[in-house]
């Protein structure tokens, strides 16, 4: 590795020490260590010059310079940033051979044209190692620059107690808020995780391949994936420590801003990882909540995504305090951060009161228009299944409409109701649902209750699955424990293999029918759609009889029943009265049939 520098006249054994700085790490998140700060110090007691090293996030050594008794001469480093607005993922720490630590102003230059992560300065007094840290707060003056703070003059023990990924995630977070560049122009590097455990429903590729499906419809891209084998997650860590680290390097090399972990995180678990890769991290509960946000179009989805949010997020609040937590405690440390996470809490408490009585006020209109299509007798058909299996787009061939459908998961997250006469003039009302998913949380099944209430009132559910998958069996099994949480298991249901025209193989509709009731269709040709009418109405037809009626002129009232109960078929006007043909539930029967005509 090359030595920086004016290096004339530089004895052996001293470009010998500098070369060693190269192989000295220091650990994930710490500035620096005391055998590199008395490395450093040493060769500037040799040589009464500055000394500067430039560390990455991991730890590591990545360039080194010497320079005079006033300063050093920092080399350009060519690190790569996706932004103007980011760190650049690189910490200088530099030697005063006057023991005179305070930063200058070629210093504060220098962190401001190269982007430092931090700039450290070190030196000796009265024996001890001390030193001073500048850094950018994240915040942008009136003149447009970005602010530096300064902390110190500090011993270096101290120094080492700072948080400093917190940090440097704290003051990129706020950067980032300032960028005017769009989410287009800015696209967000991805890198997947999860560890495989026994006992899962999904194998780990199928998981891993529908969060990468899930980040890409979130709108990030994927430059990495990582699985790991365990009994169970990491307690601390979710992943083992060995694979964090393995991480972090990964993280430096691909450029990464965003980790993506394949299963729900504890709030220690990403807060930790945060402090020790230095980049944000979410799990797979806050990424589909993403999703679901982008979706929301209606007052009631919009609602229900920021009670889901909120709810999320409420125990992984954290203050900027945290980044610098651990300066050592005592006086001049404490209560601010504090006092603004608890108020924080409060405003969150307060929101998510008021959201869930707005909430309850849609949920009060939904019940009033439940009770009217009751009275009206109308069946209600809803349409369930995992995510991007096509229910949306069947919803459109069957009735007409113009829901939006597109090859992605969760295009769907408001439901939707049409009315749609079957063959045999059966009226019914078809509901589109949001799509189900594996390891769906339940924060999303308790916020989204109301809208798949639709689900628990409905006569019949037509569970739509994507007959051309590769996991079929544990899509149903996934959709089937949704619905065991919605206590809606018990429900008649009616299998729909949709995308029929993409099988190649006759044996798999022998498979998949074994012990189902089910029909195979496909929403985009419409091949076997009639067939699928035809099995709906029949469904409603065994639990209805068919009756021929002889209602009195002086008898109105039965007529308007009837018409209220959605039962007449046909109305002829004879001289005894009015002939009805009626389709009535068997619990009608009764009541009609001294009505009743044979023919």
């Amino acid at each position: 590795m090359q030595v920086n520098g004016d290096l004339a006249n530089i004895k052996t054994y001293i470009l010998e020490k500098l070369q060693a700085l190269y192989d000295l790490r220091v650990p994930i998140g710490q500035l620096s260590t005391r055998e590199l700060n008395e490395s450093m110090l040493s060769i500037t007691a040799d040589t009464d010059r500055e000394v500067a090293v430039y560390l990455n996030r991991q730890g590591k050594v990545v360039q080194v310079s010497l320079g005079d008794t006033a300063t050093v001469d920092l080399p350009e480093f060519k690190q790569k940033t996706r932004s103007e607005l980011r760190l650049s993922g690189i910490r200088c720490i530099h030697t005063h051979p006057s023991g005179d630590v305070r930063l200058s102003d070629p210093d504060l230059s220098s962190l401001r044209r190269l982007r430092f992560d931090c700039m450290a300065a070190l030196g000796r007094r009265e024996g001890k190692i001390v030193g001073c840290l500048a850094f950018f707060t994240g915040e942008a003056g009136e003149d447009g620059t970005q602010i530096l703070t300064q902390y110190g003059p500090a011993e270096d023990k101290v120094l080492h107690q700072i948080n400093l990924n917190m940090l440097i995630t704290v003051v990129n977070k706020k950067l980032a808020a300032q960028s005017t560049k769009t989410t287009a122009d800015e696209e967000e590097r991805a890198i997947l995780a999860g560890v495989e455990r026994s006992g899962g429903i999904f194998p780990m590729e199928e998981s891993m391949a529908e969060l990468a499906r899930l980040t890409e419809t979130a709108g990030a891209k994927i430059v990495g994936c990582f699985t790991q084998r365990k009994e169970k997650p990491d307690a601390a860590l979710f992943l083992g420590k060995g694979k964090v680290n393995e991480l972090a390097m990964e993280v430096q090399n691909l450029e990464a801003t965003l980790l993506i972990v394949d299963d729900e995180l504890t709030p220690s678990q990403q807060h930790n990882l945060e402090r020790m890769l230095g980049i944000k991290v979410i799990d797979r509960t806050a990424l589909i909540l993403d999703i679901f946000a982008q979706r929301a179009r209606s007052r009631e989805g919009k609602l229900q995504v920021e009670l889901a949010q909120l709810r999320y997020n409420l125990p992984r609040l954290s203050g900027q305090g945290l980044a610098l937590s651990r300066l050592g405690g005592g006086i001049g440390t404490r209560g601010p951060g504090e006092t603004k996470l608890e108020v924080d809490r409060r405003r969150i408490y307060s929101k998510i009161h008021d959201i869930e009585e707005q909430i309850k006020g849609v949920a009060k209109s939904r019940s009033l228009h439940r009770s009217r299509r009751k009275e009206s007798r109308i069946p209600l058909v809803a349409l369930v299944g995992y995510t991007n299996a096509g229910k949306s787009t069947l919803l459109n061939k069957l009735t007409g409409s113009e829901v939006f459908a597109e090859d992605k998961l969760f295009a769907t997250l408001d439901p939707t109701t049409r009315h749609l006469v079957l063959p045999e003039k059966q009226e019914i009302l078809l509901t589109d649902t949001v799509g189900f998913i594996q390891k769906l949380p339940h924060t999303l099944v308790t916020a989204f209750r109301a809208t798949l209430e639709e689900v628990q009132e409905a006569d019949l559910l037509l569970h739509v699955v994507d007959a051309s998958g590769d996991h079929i069996e544990e899509q149903i099994e996934a959709v089937v424990a949704v619905l065991q949480e919605l206590n809606a298991a018990d429900k008649p249901v009616l299998f729909v293999f949709n995308k029929a025209d993409k099988l190649t193989n006759p044996h798999v509709r022998e498979q998949l029918l074994h012990g189902r009731d089910g029909v195979f269709i496909s929403a985009v040709t419409g091949e076997n759609l009639d067939g699928l009418l035809r099995r709906v109405e029949g469904f409603f037809q065994e639990s209805q009889v068919r009756m021929t009626l002889l209602v009195p002129y002086s008898e109105g009232s039965v007529v308007t029943r009837l018409h209220g109960l959605n039962a007449v078929l046909e109305t002829a006007y004879e001289e005894a009265g009015t002939k009805m043909t009626v389709r009535l539930p068997l619990s009608e029967k009764d009541n009609f049939s001294k009505y009743e005509i044979k023919e």
